[in-house]
Order: structure tokens, then sequence, then C-alpha cells
């Protein structure tokens, strides 16, 4: 795919011909210098950009040309995101930061209600349940973020560094846990973050560098 964004007259040139498969199970590191365009493959993976050239295919169909009533949908039914800021909402509580996404596409409160704890029990917050964002650790405000980009069962989770704003040992363990809850949902995920450490965990390592991605190998990354 392709993107360039204009700087009054000038033509900067962002993404050049980035062209990636990304598969059920999954986490991928999406790493590379800053200013390198990760922010903005990940919004047009997200259906948030449209490229300038090129497709992005979710399921088959080819997402970038569709209308945004459409990609809406689409990124309602088969996406899940999380921010390295937890952009939860202040004023419910943890069980009801991860239900409401739920209801919004149409799920039933009890059965919402349901998914909301059985994802937070599994990030180690069933006994947070009622507590709002300013009640909770980083850690745990970032686990409720997690549970809330999963609780539609998205066949794609995306993450601009999701735990960038953790000390190293609370990211470690979110990270942990990020990607057990992916082995165990079987979500594609990619994951953009400048922390070789966690990237060299993951199942594929792409390089985003000169507006084109290189796939190389997790063991080969220097932390």
């Amino acid at each position: 795919m392709r993107r360039t964004f204009k700087q009054g007259d000038r033509e900067i040139p962002v993404l050049t011909g980035a062209e990636a498969e990304l598969y059920p199970g999954q986490a991928i590191a999406l790493v590379g210098p800053s200013g390198a365009g990760k922010s903005t493959l990940l919004h047009i993976a997200g259906l948030l950009e449209t490229p300038d050239g090129g497709r992005v295919l979710v399921n088959g169909v080819d997402c970038a040309r569709l209308s945004d009533g459409e990609r809406t949908r689409v990124r309602r039914r088969e996406m899940g995101f999380i921010y390295q800021f937890h952009q939860l909402l202040p004023e419910f509580t943890a069980l009801e930061n991860v239900l409401l996404p739920q209801l919004i596409a149409g799920t039933g409160r009890r059965r919402g209600e349901a998914r909301a704890k059985e994802l937070l029990d599994l990030l180690g917050l069933g006994h947070r349940l009622e507590h709002r964002p300013a009640q909770l650790s980083g850690g745990e405000q970032q686990r409720t973020a997690i549970a809330r980009a999963l609780a539609n069962a998205p066949k794609l989770l995306l993450a601009d560094e999701p735990t960038g704003n953790l000390d190293p040992h609370t990211s470690a363990h979110v990270f942990h846990e990020l990607i057990a809850l992916i082995r165990h949902s079987g979500v594609a995920a990619l994951i953009a973050t400048h922390n070789l450490a966690l990237a060299k965990r993951m199942h594929r390592v792409l390089v985003l560098d000169g507006g084109r991605l290189q796939e190389v190998s997790p063991a080969s990354v220097s932390a």
C-alpha cells in the first residue's frame, strides 16, 4: 500500500509499498524508527485512514474501497484497538468499560456482562470489576483496555505501544497476559512497539523503514 502526505507544496511519502499478511493466533511486532509511519500503517489497517494506493483485505474483502459507514461496521465487527494510553471512560467501572462496546454491537446485557467478567478474570482483574479507572493501577487500567479491545471477539487486534506508558516490570507482566490472550482467542494481532525486548518474544517481527515492510526473525532483533 502507499500513503503520501502533503506539507505545503511538498509531498512526503510515508508508505511506498508496505505489504504484509496477518494470521490468526499470531502476535506480530511492528518496529521501526520514529517517524517511519507505524501509526499511519496501523490507522490504515484499522480502516481509520484510506491508502493512496493498494488494498486492505479483511476476510478477502477490500475494505479500503468501502464507504465510511461500511468501514465503521467492519471495525465494530472485526477489529479491536489498544492504545498507549488506556482511553477508558472514567465514569464507568472496569466491568462497564468492557461491557459498553458489546452493547453498542447489539449484544444483550447479561451475555455481555458474562463475557466482560470472563475476560477480566483471565487478566487477573476479577476482584476489580466494580472499580473505576482512577481506582486502578496503570497496569490494571491497561489490562482493562485489553479486555475491552477483545470484548467483541475481533478477528484483528491493532495495538499502538500498548505497554509504552508502563514501568518495565508492569510492562512485561501486561505483555505476557496479552500474548496469552492472543493465543487463547485466536486473534491476529499487529503490535507497534519500540520495546525490542518485547518484540523478540512475539511470533513474527515486521520492520517498517523507508516506506516498506521487511520481515525478520524475532531472534535476530537486537534488544
